[in-house]
């Protein structure tokens, strides 16, 4: 079976959804604990299905790092919460087409927010690179 990636954004996506705008340290504890309660069930879910394959949570905090030549390597702040670049986390999941992870990435999108409402955050779905294209 194709492996997917599923990505959340911090901020992301064509056009945020009410629900999605509000950062996660303006919410609530409890509404906090409902957000993770729904990944550990969605995560138990797909074990339970044999489609999971991985899943982590990334912190706003990083650095860009690249290579410099000898010596020290150069390193900048970032990344920038200002982008819609910034990775929240992601879920590898090992499904049997693209219309599947689509609907996996769409169950994701539900995960409530504040007052328990879905959050309809968009869902970046990146199919893993199964063998490298070959050029004639």
């Amino acid at each position: 079976m194709p492996k997917y990636l599923l990505l959340k954004h911090y901020q992301g996506g064509p056009k945020q959804h009410p629900n999605a705008e509000a950062p996660m340290d303006r919410w609530t504890p409890q509404e906090i604990t409902d957000h993770l309660a729904f990944m550990d069930r969605m995560i138990e879910d797909l074990k339970a299905n044999g489609q999971f394959v991985g899943a982590e949570a990334l912190s706003p905090r990083g650095s860009f790092v690249r290579y410099g030549g000898e010596g020290k390597p150069p390193v900048t702040d970032g990344p920038f919460a200002e982008t819609k670049d910034l990775i929240a986390g992601w879920m590898a999941i090992d499904v049997e087409s693209t219309e599947a992870a689509y609907e996996k990435a769409a169950y994701l999108s539900s995960a409530p927010g504040p007052g328990g409402k879905p959050l309809h955050e968009w869902i970046e779905v990146r199919p893993f690179l199964e063998a490298p294209e070959t050029v004639e």
